[in-house]
């Protein structure tokens, strides 16, 4: 399982998804421009000692993602969505995308992918989660121990 965050502002919340990844054995994408530098303290103190052993791959835009990734299966997480994240068969070596904390996932790109877009069901008076609450509910599906 790969989860690809588009560009991510807020360290805490990217060291603490990337804590999940290390304990779910899952590769974290980064996608450029962050809101931080990776070598912050906040963001490794997020991730704790986990974060050495992370599996991580950074680029410079999305276009570089896709480049680098040709025959990626991806999921766009998104509150925008028709599907709920518990009606897809995620694959083991499928994405999740989850967009910046302030915007989400830029609306052409969820356009593009209407097909593979996911959501939480959750109180309409809210207006998301967290994306670090998004992993971990997401995540789980593909750990069936």
């Amino acid at each position: 399982m790969n989860i690809v965050l588009l560009e991510p502002e807020i360290p805490q919340n990217t060291g603490n998804i990337g804590r999940t990844c290390c304990a779910t054995g899952t590769k974290l994408h980064l996608i450029e421009p962050m809101g931080f530098r990776i070598n912050e303290k906040s963001l490794k103190r997020a991730g704790m000692d986990y974060w050495d052993d992370l599996d991580v791959a950074i680029y410079d835009s999305y276009n570089d993602f896709l480049e680098q990734n040709p025959n990626a299966k991806m999921w766009y997480a998104t509150t925008k969505a028709p599907n709920r994240y518990c009606d897809v068969s995620f694959g083991e070596n499928d994405y999740i995308m989850f967009g910046k904390e302030s915007a989400g996932i830029p609306e052409e790109i969820l356009v593009e992918n209407k097909d593979k877009c996911i959501r939480i069901p959750m109180n309409p008076e809210i207006r998301s989660l967290n994306p670090v609450s998004y992993t971990h509910l997401t995540l789980p599906t593909k750990l069936e121990v």
